[in-house]
C-alpha cells in the first residue's frame, strides 16, 4: 500500500511539474519575443497594428501588421473550411463504411500523409498545383464574382491557392485524429441505435457525431494552428504584393510566417526586430484561437 501511495505522489508531482514547465516555457517565449521586439517598435514611424506598409529596413523604419494578419487569418480559416468537411468524411468512411482490409490500408496512408514535411507540399504546390489553379479561379470568378471575395482578376499565386495548399496539408491531421475519436465511440451507443432500426447514416448522426464532436473540434483547431504557423509551403506558393486585397483570387498577399521566411535573411537589426514583433502577434493569435477551441470543447463534455 505504501509503495502505491508513493507512486501516486511521484506521478502527481511529475504531472504537475510538466504542466508548470509548459506554462513557464510559453512565458519565456513571450518574454523573449517582447524583449527583442521593443527596440524595433520604438523606432517604428508607422502604426504597428493598423498600417499595411512593411519597410523596416529603411532609414526611417515603417512597418505594420494589418496585411500580414489579414492574409494569415483568411488563408488559415479558408483552408480549414475546405479541409474539415473532407477530412471528417474520410474519417467516417474509414471507420464505418470501408471493408476491414481497405480501412486499415487507408488509415495507414492518412497517417503517412500527416507526417509528410511541409516543404514537400510547398514544392508540389509551386510546381504542379499553381499551374492548374488559374482555370479554377476563373470558374469561381465567373460563378461567384458578384461576391467581393471572389471578384477582381483571377490569377495563380493567390491567397486562394495558398489556402488550397494549406487545406491539403492539414487534411490528414484532422482526418487521423477524427478517426481515432470515432473508434472510441462506445459500442453500446452504436448497437442501441441499430436496435431501434436506424440506418448506418442515422446511427452515425445520432450516436457517433454527438460523441465525437469535441474531438472533431479539437482536431480542426490543431489543423488550424498548423495552417497559421506554416512557413515554407505558403512562401513558395504566394507572391508578395503590398496592401490588403479582399479579392482572394487575385495574385499576391502575405502571411506572418511567409513574410518572416522571405525577409529574415536580408533584414537589418531593426528589420529582424520587426519580424520578431510580427511573430509575437502570431503567437498571441494562435494562443487566442486555442483558448477559444478549449472553451468550445469544454462545453461539449456532456457527450464524452
Amino acid at each position: 500500500m505504501s509503495t502505491g501511495r508513493a507512486g501516486d505522489k511521484i506521478f502527481s508531482a511529475a504531472a504537475r511539474g510538466s504542466g508548470i514547465f509548459v506554462l513557464a516555457l510559453m512565458a519565456a517565449i513571450a518574454v523573449f519575443l517582447i524583449w527583442k521586439a521593443i527596440p524595433a517598435l520604438q523606432k517604428n514611424e508607422a502604426s504597428f497594428l493598423t498600417d499595411e506598409v512593411w519597410n523596416p529596413n529603411a532609414t526611417r523604419p515603417e512597418f505594420g501588421i494589418a496585411q500580414l494578419a489579414f492574409g494569415t487569418v483568411v488563408s488559415s480559416f479558408l483552408a480549414l473550411l475546405i479541409a474539415a468537411p473532407v477530412a471528417i468524411g474520410i474519417a467516417l468512411f474509414i471507420s464505418f463504411y470501408a471493408p476491414r482490409r481497405l480501412s486499415g490500408l487507408l488509415g495507414y496512408v492518412v497517417d503517412l500523409l500527416a507526417a509528410v514535411p511541409s516543404i514537400v507540399y510547398g514544392l508540389w504546390g509551386a510546381y504542379f498545383l499553381v499551374k492548374h489553379m488559374e482555370g479554377i479561379s476563373k470558374f469561381l470568378n465567373a460563378v461567384l464574382g458578384w461576391i467581393p471575395l471572389f471578384g477582381g482578376s483571377p490569377g495563380k499565386a493567390s491567397i486562394f491557392t495558398a489556402s488550397v495548399v494549406l487545406a491539403i496539408m492539414i487534411l490528414p491531421i484532422i482526418s487521423s485524429i477524427s478517426r481515432e475519436v470515432f473508434l472510441q465511440v462506445p459500442r453500446a451507443n452504436v448497437e442501441a441505435a441499430q436496435a431501434l432500426g436506424a440506418t448506418r447514416w442515422e446511427t452515425i448522426r445520432m450516436a457517433v457525431l454527438p460523441y465525437g464532436r469535441s474531438g472533431m473540434i479539437g482536431a480542426s483547431m490543431l489543423g488550424l494552428g498548423r495552417a497559421m504557423g506554416e512557413t515554407i509551403a505558403v512562401a513558395m506558393v504566394l507572391t508578395f504584393v503590398p496592401g490588403i486585397n479582399i479579392h482572394l483570387l487575385e495574385d499576391g498577399g502575405a502571411t506572418f510566417a511567409s513574410n518572416i521566411a522571405n525577409s529574415f535573411a536580408e533584414a537589418t537589426v531593426t528589420g529582424r526586430g520587426a519580424l520578431i514583433a510580427s511573430g509575437l502577434v502570431l503567437f498571441v493569435i494562435t494562443l487566442v484561437v486555442n483558448m477559444a477551441a478549449r472553451a468550445v470543447v469544454a462545453r461539449r463534455k456532456e457527450f464524452v
